[in-house]
């Protein structure tokens, strides 16, 4: 009936988040023609708040990520101090110093959803129209393809790990699943637009209280999307992940009525 989510990744304290990681490659691509100081903030924003980057760890070296995101190294020393002045990272000199995640969600309230919903560019309704084309269109084509042995591990190991989260780093264990699917499909492009996607519904999911009864539901329905990918039933598929996104979407506007 509900999904709980945000966050992705696994944490790297010694080396940041890597290529490897969930959602990592999308998150660090490089920056399109533009602004490029607005679009560093925004990526490691991203990875901040999707949790590719969870809190007390350290984004990858400089050289690493201002060769990953396409800028130089001037503009990624401005996107960090500008990060740093906000709140949501720090900067610590020495041997295993770099930049560390300090960001902490606001507390859950209504009042926060609420504010964060009118600053949106969008209404909930194009949030969610966009995530559920996304993530139907993802769960359909694995669906329809079928997974190799190496991908239905993956799917599985990252649905087991959402389930095995503590309630503290569930969000960001469920997230990774959810990004599973357009990471699975092959397709960068659509990751990247999911994860942009997500890092909304996210905002807007932290200014809820986590419910243990809506982590059940959310279990079971990961389970039931999985088992039809599996089964490569497209239709099963649409249905279960519809199910699962429609039941956030009225678990989210039952919060901020």
């Amino acid at each position: 009936m509900s999904e709980c989510e945000v966050g992705v990744g696994e944490s790297r304290s010694e080396h940041g988040a890597g290529p490897g990681e969930p959602t990592a490659e999308a998150v660090f691509r490089p920056v399109r023609a533009g602004n490029a100081f607005e679009e560093t903030v925004e990526r490691m924003l991203s990875a901040i708040k999707l949790g590719v980057v969870p809190r007390g760890e350290r984004f990858p070296a400089e050289r690493e990520l201002s060769a990953r995101l396409g800028v130089s190294r001037i503009t990624l020393r401005e996107a960090i101090r500008a990060l740093q002045e906000a709140g949501y990272v720090e900067s610590r000199r020495g041997r295993f110093g770099g930049t560390f995640v300090t960001y902490v969600p606001p507390r859950p309230s209504r009042a926060e959803a609420q504010r964060l919903l009118r600053q949106m560019d969008s209404g909930l309704d194009d949030l969610f129209t966009f995530r559920l084309a996304l993530e139907v269109g993802s769960a359909v084509l694995l669906a329809a393809r079928g997974l190799s042995a190496e991908q239905e591990q993956t799917l599985i190991a990252r649905m087991s790990e959402a389930e095995d989260a503590t309630i503290e780093d569930y969000r960001r264990r469920d997230t990774a699943f959810h990004l599973t699917l357009p990471e699975l499909a092959g397709s960068v492009t659509l990751t990247s637009a999911l994860a942009d996607a997500r890092m909304r519904v996210n905002d807007l999911l932290n200014a809820m209280p986590m419910l243990a009864k809506n982590l059940e539901h959310s279990r079971a329905q990961h389970a039931a999307i999985v088992a039809a990918i599996q089964a490569r039933d497209p239709e099963a598929a649409r249905a279960a992940v519809t199910e699962h996104l429609d039941g956030t979407s009225a678990l989210l506007r039952a919060f901020l009525d």
